[in-house]
Formats: C-alpha cells, sequence, structure tokens
C-alpha cells in the first residue's frame, strides 16, 4: 500500500511519526552538503603524484617542442594522441586546451553570437530584433552550468524531455525546423543529473536530421565518458564520423576534460569538432590567447601513460564511488520504496542521481534539509532558469561526503521527502 492509499487515520498517524523524526533530525544539528559534484579528497589523492610531473628536466614533447615557451595553440601532440585514444576520435580532430571544457562551450556559443561561427552569414546576434531570440534546445533535467551559458546571453531556452535512452529526438525534429534554434546542449553518457546515455541509435539521428540552420551545433559535453560506477567502460560513439557521413560535418562540438580525473581546475580540457569546426575556433582563440598551458599536458600525458593507464586511474575512482551511490540508493529504497513518493535514477557511471518527489513538493524538501542542516542543490536547478514546471526534481550529489557522513544526509533526506509529501496530502 503506497502513502497515496492511506485512509485518514493512517496518514495522519504515520504524519505524526515523520513530524517527530524530522525534530530528531534538526536537533542533530547537522551540517552537511550535497550540493556539487565534487571530487573527494580519496579521489583527489589518486593523482598526488601528478604534483612532480612533468619534472625538473623534463620539458620536451614528443614533437621536440620546450612546453615551457609560447605557441602551439592545439595542445602538445602527447596528450591530444593519448586522450583521442581515450574518447575514440582521429586526434587531428582533437584540441588540448586548459583546465576547464566549460570555458571553451563559452568561448564556441558567444563567438557564435559575436562573430558567426564558420558556417554561419552573420553573427548570431543580427538575427535578433523585434522580440526574436536565437534559441536553443535543452533536454531536461540537464546540467545547471550549460543553462546558465545561454541564459546569460539572453537565449530562448526550449525544453525537450530527456527518455530512457537520450532526449526526445521527435520533438528537437520538429524544433530545429526553425531557423533561429542554433543550438542544443547535451549530456550524452552518464549525463548529469540523470546517468542516462544516449543510445547509438539517437546519437544517428542527431547527427542526420536536418536543420533550417546551416549553422546549428550540438554541444556534445562528454563529461562522463570514462566515468563509470563498475569495471565496465562503454563504447564512445563518435559522432564526429557519423555526422561526417550523413552530411553534417561541422554539427558536433565534443567536449572532454580531466576536470573529475585528477585535479579539479588544474587538468586539461579537449574539444573534438571538424577541421573546419578547429580552424575557425583556433582562429580566434589564437587572438584570445598564445598558446595554453603545456606544461601540464606534459604532466598529465606522463601521469597517464597511455589510455590504459587512464582506464586504470578511472577503476580507482569507480572504487571510491559505486560504494556511495549504492548506499544512497539502498537508503532511498528502503525509505521511500514502498510508499511510492519518489522515483530515482540508478546510474553505472557519472556523478549524480536524479531524484523525483511529489509534484510540487521538491522545493519544500530543499526547505525541509537546509532547516535540518543538509544543504541540497536547489529544487529546478536542473531546469533552465532553474523553473521545474513541476516542482519534482533534484539533483543528488554523492561524490564529497565520506560514506558515514553520506547515510545520514540522505536519511535525512528520506525524512524530508516523507514530511513534504504529507504536508502535500493534507496530513
Amino acid at each position: 500500500m503506497t502513502l497515496l492509499d492511506f485512509d485518514s487515520d493512517r496518514l495522519a498517524q504515520f504524519a505524526d511519526q515523520v513530524r517527530k523524526d524530522y525534530d530528531e533530525l534538526k536537533a542533530k544539528n547537522l551540517k552537511l552538503d550535497l550540493t556539487r559534484g565534487k571530487p573527494s579528497s580519496e579521489q583527489l589523492d589518486f593523482a598526488e603524484s601528478l604534483l612532480a610531473l612533468p619534472g625538473e628536466g623534463n620539458h620536451t614533447d614528443a614533437d621536440g617542442a620546450d612546453v615551457r615557451n609560447y605557441g602551439n595553440l592545439k595542445g602538445i601532440s602527447d596528450i591530444r594522441t593519448l586522450w583521442a585514444e581515450v574518447i575514440g576520435v582521429d586526434p587531428e580532430n582533437l584540441i588540448a586546451g586548459d583546465a576547464s571544457s566549460l570555458n571553451i562551450m563559452f568561448d564556441l556559443i558567444t563567438w557564435s553570437y559575436m562573430f558567426g561561427n564558420n558556417d554561419s552569414e552573420r553573427p548570431w546576434k543580427d538575427l535578433e530584433g523585434d522580440g526574436e531570440k536565437i534559441r536553443w534546445i535543452c533536454p531536461v533535467p540537464g546540467y545547471d552550468r550549460h543553462f546558465t551559458i545561454t541564459e546569460t546571453l539572453g537565449f530562448e531556452m526550449v525544453t525537450v524531455p530527456m527518455l530512457e535512452d537520450g532526449p526526445d529526438v521527435e520533438a528537437i525534429r520538429e524544433l530545429v525546423k526553425d531557423p533561429l534554434v542554433k543550438g542544443m546542449w547535451s549530456v550524452p553518457m552518464f549525463g548529469n543529473p540523470t546517468g542516462i546515455t544516449y543510445s547509438e541509435e539517437v546519437c544517428r539521428e542527431l547527427a542526420a536530421m536536418e536543420t533550417a540552420a546551416p549553422d546549428f551545433r550540438i554541444v556534445w559535453d562528454n563529461a562522463y565518458a570514462v566515468h563509470t560506477l563498475t569495471d565496465e567502460f562503454p563504447p564512445i560513439v563518435n559522432v564526429i564520423e557519423l555526422a561526417a557521413g550523413a552530411g553534417n560535418p561541422n554539427r558536433f562540438w565534443v567536449m572532454s576534460s580531466t576536470s573529475k580525473i585528477t585535479h579539479a581546475g588544474a587538468g586539461v580540457s579537449f574539444f573534438a569538432s571538424s577541421k573546419e569546426n578547429l580552424d575557425w575556433y583556433l582562429g580566434i582563440a589564437g587572438v584570445r590567447g598564445i598558446g595554453p598551458n603545456k606544461v601540464n599536458q606534459l604532466a598529465h600525458a606522463r601521469y597517464f601513460g597511455d589510455a590504459e593507464g587512464v582506464r586504470a586511474v578511472m577503476r580507482k575512482h569507480a572504487g571510491s564511488l559505486a560504494p556511495k551511490f549504492a548506499r544512497v540508493i539502498e537508503i532511498m529504497e528502503r525509505r521511500l520504496g514502498e510508499y511510492e513518493v519518489a522515483r530515482w535514477t540508478e546510474p553505472e557511471g557519472g556523478y549524480f542521481i536524479s531524484l523525483d518527489v511529489i509534484d510540487g513538493t521538491a522545493s519544500r524538501v530543499v526547505e525541509l534539509a537546509k532547516e535540518a542542516g543538509i544543504n541540497l542543490t536547489g529544487a529546478g536547478s536542473s531546469f533552465p532558469l532553474k523553473d521545474d514546471p513541476n516542482n519534482r526534481n533534484i539533483r543528488l550529489a554523492p561524490s564529497l561526503p565520506p560514506v558515514e557522513e553520506l547515510e545520514v544526509a540522505m536519511d535525512g533526506v528520506a525524512t524530508c521527502v516523507l514530511l513534504a509529501a504529507v504536508e502535500k496530502l493534507g496530513a
């Protein structure tokens, strides 16, 4: 029997118990944080040896260049060749940059807005006027930092639902008939926050579909491509190759980085795309700067050694993260499962679990948790403008706290979900 099936007497009795549990929770004076998907100290320690690399006197890349000096916008071949094998692309289609792929995404979109990209007839900003705005497709739930970029530029963000095998392709197909629809966000593997991985069929559809805008771009943020929670590494679809074969060689801007593999803010970012797209990007990037941190790139190449070295590091991460994800799911199943007041994803990779509670109660769950000393990501954060029309989604980030704190936090979150539910039901 679910909570929705309780008669008034049983619901009132249950509500009394939940309120007592919540009072006990508040009395613990907790100070716990589940807001962002940060690596734990244990995970950061995995790359401790990186801090001594490439080492004194070791400053020459595979091509014989001194990495301490200016130049080489594309990044050194040592790390480009290694990472190209990791994500399954041609090294000639890959650029290595500085720490953040988010910075590259911001550049790509703002430069297209200001100048137009290599397939644009004119800058995107020149298409706006009389209430018309550039439109951008946003699968939801999705990555909040993606949405912040297009929100900052004033784009109209159009949502499409995330299905079990990726975003709703038929909905996207209708939207791209509009020439003002210039792009789409995507996290195709172990997505943020759902953990969903796009099927190969969805990838093919996105690569091949006709769009009214010739300069339409899909930001393919493969941030979690190797972030498995098991010993298995799913195959990575080469969408650059698929798009070229479908006659749309410039469609994808593919992103990747080591930010959650080595040290956040001190890693290497990667941008893979067609040669034409890369040439356009480098033409402007060469004005913005003279070259990336090649010393850090060489350090990373030495640290990993090869593609298998990357996978060996990621198995360590899986060993740290998987027990935390399993514990979160166990607690929610034990505390919430029989009442059917919540649903959650059970990802096999990535950094997040997506929790859906009773419609209209997500913001209340977050409020109750905060009052009890548990910080959660704000309700609606996985939607453009932080507007979840159903007020049901909460993103959980299990990575940072130790398991003991995580257990306390998730038991508290479950209590908050139940309290918000009984309040919604009028008990």
